[in-house]
């Protein structure tokens, strides 16, 4: 320990989980023997930030970091990347801009949790593919020496907003742009584009796009994008630039080991459709790192069917949300038939317990939950008595013979030896059908991804019917979708199919696939991956 640094040793004497290097003193120690071999000890920490060094070469010991979550490179001599960055399976932030790197290693194309990279002011002119990168929110890789347009227009980047492109050599903007469907800012300017392309104009939330500095052929865009706002240069672009289509899609397109254009949203018709105005309903088909549910035999025998999906990238109000819960409760006193047919749950699913899903049914005095509003835990039996006293008292109390709320379910119950129950990879009850939902997956305004399951006594359509129509019902309203801006006054939602499997694991169902979604409103538009 002697010889290791101090800035080293103390973050071991204090169990930090950062540490960062800068300045010339720690320039003079990387010129003497280059980074400190303790550093590459150090697999606590979650956030290392060297910058302003005359680093110019990164250990491949660096991969032994495996808890990264951000790794901050920037303003040092670095000229190439060690090719065991691909074990950063938890890194969320890459920045290693301002740098000399010409060129990067294949294990940027894949890095699970990446959501920020920075690769700006360096020698670059050619990244990977990043249609693995699922999570990717930005991506800098300004002032380089690109000539091309990196690979990253896959409509599998369904987070991807920010591009920034800018002072490069690019020559074309590809027409499968428009695949990416979160897309907010694109920066592109001082570059070598001279037409650009009208599909541009279909990425429906871009608000901020950057043309100066380029030798555009249309000279009225020319001045439009020097003297205009993004919204002006877009209602040009959608007017007067010819789309490209699939014939200039440039072999950016072929991820990294020459494969054609991986399955997108597109279908051979989905195109013409798309440039519909119309409510547009995103399929994602499931995904190995989404939980399934595991179905009992046990729940057969009381409340067999059940049906689940994923929602994202919501967005509510408090008047969106307060919409949001009154629709629930009107499908259940409609479609679901006073949850006499399904019960329809939702969940905020950043709040599960990672893993998987049981579907199951217990003895009442074995189930054990805290339900919504309620600040203690109950078993089955005692939850059931307690809403019973409850609903008596205000029966009485009203002096009439009817119940309110979740009380006028309890019937639906009484008497069954087993009640049904959805429990989380702790084996801790979400859902109690048809009462009541656990708090501790509590949806609220601040939730982003929302966890849906419909279950019923009837048959596998009734869950189907009661999904297709909620997931009409938020798209129409635009309950958690993002406010439409002044060009485009329709919705978008995005939806994730959910498996429902046996105990053995053998598929028994998905939602939403294929046959459902079917919809006579010609203003919705059901985009399928």
């Amino acid at each position: 320990m002697s010889d290791t640094w101090f800035e080293i040793t103390q973050v071991i004497k204090e169990n930090r989980h950062e540490l960062v290097l800068s300045g010339p003193d720690v320039s003079e120690k990387i010129l003497q023997n280059g980074l400190d071999p303790a550093l590459f000890k150090l697999d606590g920490i979650n956030y290392l930030n060297i910058n302003h060094t005359c680093l110019e070469d990164v250990p491949d010991q660096i991969g032994d970091l495996q808890n990264l979550t951000n790794l901050v490179l920037h303003s040092n001599a670095i000229r190439k990347l060690p090719k065991t960055i691909d074990k950063f399976n938890k890194l969320k932030v890459l920045d290693c801009s301002r740098n000399k790197l010409d060129e990067s290693p294949d294990g940027l194309e894949n890095l699970p949790q990446l959501m920020s990279l920075n690769l700006g002011s360096n020698l670059l002119s050619h990244v990977p593919s990043q249609v693995s990168n699922t999570k990717l929110c930005t991506i800098d890789l300004s002032h380089n020496r690109f000539e091309i347009f990196p690979d990253v227009c896959y409509s599998e980047l369904i987070h991807l907003a920010e591009i920034k492109v800018n002072d490069n050599l690019i020559k074309e903007i590809p027409a499968n742009i428009s695949l990416l469907p979160s897309l907010k800012l694109l920066d592109i300017g001082n570059n070598q584009i001279s037409v650009v392309p009208g599909e541009i104009a279909d990425c429906i939330k871009l608000k901020d796009l950057n043309l100066k500095g380029n030798k555009l052929s249309d000279k009225r865009l020319y001045k439009l994008v020097d003297q205009c706002r993004t919204k002006q240069v877009l209602d040009y672009i959608r007017q007067h630039c010819p789309k490209i289509g699939s014939s200039s899609v440039n072999s950016n397109t072929k991820s990294k080991k020459g494969k054609k254009n991986r399955k997108s949203f597109e279908s051979d018709n989905v195109n013409a459709e798309i440039e519909q105005s119309a409510h547009k309903l995103y399929i994602l088909k499931v995904s190995d790192s989404i939980p399934v549910v595991k179905i009992s035999e046990d729940v057969k025998k009381v409340r067999p069917h059940i049906l689940a999906c994923i929602v994202k990238n919501l967005k509510f109000t408090e008047d969106s949300f307060k919409k949001f819960i009154q629709l629930q409760t009107r499908l259940h006193e409609g479609i679901c038939d006073k949850r006499n047919a399904a019960t329809l749950a939702t969940h905020d699913f950043d709040l599960f317990t990672v893993g998987d899903l049981t579907y199951t049914a217990k003895p009442p005095n074995d189930i054990e939950i805290k339900p919504l509003i309620r600040n203690k835990i109950f078993t089955g039996a005692e939850l059931f008595q307690q809403l019973q006293t409850e609903a008596d008292n205000l029966r009485k109390e009203k002096k009439r013979n009817v119940y309110s709320g979740i009380h006028k379910y309890l019937y639906l119950l009484e008497g069954k030896p087993l009640y049904p129950c959805l429990l989380d990879a702790k084996d801790q009850v979400i859902s109690f059908p048809p009462i009541t939902n656990s708090d501790i997956t509590k949806m609220s305004t601040n939730t982003k991804t929302m966890f849906v399951e419909v279950t019923s006594a009837l048959n596998q359509q009734t869950c189907k019917k009661v999904l297709d129509e909620f997931l009409k019902e938020l798209i129409i309203q635009g309950l958690g979708c993002e406010a439409p801006d002044e060009r485009n006054k329709f919705h978008e939602l995005l939806v994730e199919q959910v498996k429902i499997v046996d105990l053995e694991g053998n598929m028994k169902s998905v939602y939403p696939s294929r046959t459902d979604l079917v919809y006579d409103d010609d203003n919705i538009i059901v985009v399928r991956e």
